[in-house]
């Protein structure tokens, strides 16, 4: 079998939410030792002692790349989002930026351009990174940035993106970090913070402190859309704290 063909029938099995594979042991001869793992990932049920475990190799190829990602995505129909969908809204910005925003999902207008966060919210994160950075003295704009999101396919009615959504999207979204790599990541909203953090603190939790991703320092804040609203002046302020906090950690 290629290596090709493993992938996909390893993402086949991904899809369906298997997690571990396991080995018979030999019928006769000497016990075999337990298999080395081949790539982390989520920690499920341990395995009977009988049967040793085989963790899941990465679906990422090797010397994957932003391209591979996108052809990989094709035109996915891999849940039900993609029933309502105009464009897949991959993400946008520089594929080597040092810092990558990542927001909930795409909206009306970012379903309509295939670009993330253009529309009210997209335009006050825009206003948000290239404002605080001015201040801060940070010749940044948000072209120098990458922004994606947990799903890339608008939810009706712009609802919170279920479970399934997340975990089928998490992987493309996963591969796209593990890519660019970044010096730091900024998870805005709580959607984001728990679909790269797991648990189930929201913002107001996980704010103020840095985390981490895969070993990359990860900022909690909360989401534009959020901040629209004209009662969340604290929000705001804290906002403002979260950017320069990344900001000068990213690039001073």
């Amino acid at each position: 079998m290629s290596t090709d063909d493993l992938r996909r029938r390893i993402e086949y099995f991904k899809d369906l939410g298997v997690k571990e594979l396991y080995k018979r042991e030999p019928s006769g001869g000497p016990e075999p030792a337990a298999a080395e793992p081949i790539a982390n990932v989520v920690e499920a049920t341990p395995a009977a002692p009988s049967a040793p475990r085989i963790e899941l190799p990465s679906l990422a190829p090797s010397g994957d790349t932003l391209v591979q990602i996108s052809a990989d995505i094709g035109e996915c129909t891999r849940c039900v989002l993609h029933k309502g969908r105009n464009k897949i809204v991959f993400g946008d910005g520089n594929p080597n930026a040092q810092l990558l925003f990542v927001g909930e999902g795409p909206g009306a207008d970012e379903d309509a351009s295939g670009i993330p966060f253009v529309g009210r919210a997209g335009q006050l994160l825009t206003q948000m990174i290239e404002g605080t950075a001015k201040k801060e003295g940070i010749p940044l704009t948000r072209a120098d940035v990458y922004i994606a999101n947990v799903v890339k396919c608008r939810p009706p009615e712009n609802r919170t993106p279920e479970a399934d959504e997340m975990a089928i999207c998490g992987q493309f979204l996963f591969r796209q970090l593990q890519v660019i790599r970044p010096k730091a990541i900024c998870a805005l909203g709580s959607t984001a913070a728990k679909a790269l953090l797991g648990g189930k603190d929201g913002v107001t939790r996980l704010r103020g402190s840095w985390h981490k991703w895969n070993d990359i320092p990860l900022i909690v804040t909360y989401h534009p859309s959020y901040l629209l609203r004209a009662y969340n002046v604290e929000a705001k302020r804290e906002a403002w704290e979260d950017l320069k906090k990344v900001l000068h950690f990213v690039y001073d």
